[in-house]
């Protein structure tokens, strides 16, 4: 299917598994040029761009700690380096941290708020420049239904992932009209590896359609917002239904 994006070139982060695959793929089905990001998956990341090659773009490989504001900055210069420049800016890097609050260290918190929500306000920092240079850019968080509403033993996640739904409002009002800048905030949409049938079935059931959804529900929101040039500030929920669950 092709995408009014095609030739255009994105960074994004986490995209060499799970759910950062899927986004990837996507973002190579629509025809964009690519730097996938990866912290320690360098194979997983390899694997992720061959197959991202296979639909005809450009895909190269970055790796970074992106625990510094120095290492984003140095990540997206080099993205910037590899494709050309960045018009696209994927923040999907995460960490997922279940403890309960009493038992959270402050390099814990520290941990948890660096990638999910430091790292994107500094790697958007670094690349909303040129962006805003061209008259034309993309910035989508990845934020979680976490961050909308409260989870038992992910009080640090959840504190971080609600950081990421209003920094992305903030943004959309800093750089507008060249830049827009959304979120989505998936529910469960890939079981941990391991998950017990015991386990898919209660998140199942936390979802008024019943059912646990799929990476490619998120690449698919993350196609809408891209492509859409009249939406900015949004979080787009993709859950199932779990937050209108009485």
């Amino acid at each position: 299917m092709s995408s009014p994006l095609a030739g255009r070139r994105a960074l994004i982060t986490g995209g060499s598994r799970r759910v950062g695959r899927a986004l990837s793929l996507e973002l190579a089905a629509m025809g964009i040029d690519l730097a996938i990001h990866h912290r320690a998956s360098e194979a997983d990341a390899e694997a992720t761009a061959a197959e991202c090659r296979e639909a005809g773009v450009r895909a190269v490989v970055l790796q970074a700690d992106l625990g510094t504001a120095a290492a984003c900055r140095a990540l997206v210069a080099a993205a910037q380096e590899a494709l050309g420049g960045v018009d696209v800016l994927v923040n999907s890097a995460s960490n997922f941290l279940p403890r309960a609050f009493e038992d959270v260290s402050e390099d814990e918190m520290d941990l948890v708020l660096s990638v999910n929500l430091k790292a994107p306000f500094m790697l958007a920092q670094a690349a909303a420049p040129a962006m805003a240079a061209a008259g034309w850019g993309r910035i989508v968080n990845l934020s979680d239904v976490a961050g909308l509403e409260p989870w038992p033993r992910f009080t640090a996640h959840s504190v971080a992932k609600a950081g990421m739904v209003m920094l992305t409002r903030c943004l959309a009002q800093e750089l507008a009209p060249a830049v827009t800048v959304n979120a989505i905030a998936p529910g469960t949409v890939l079981m941990p590896d391991g998950s017990s049938e015991a386990a898919t079935r209660r998140s199942s059931e936390k979802a008024v359609l019943g059912r646990v959804g799929t990476p490619g529900d998120v690449a698919g929101a993350m196609r809408y917002l891209l492509e859409a040039p009249y939406v900015t500030g949004h979080t787009l929920v993709v859950d199932g239904g779990r937050l209108v669950r009485p």
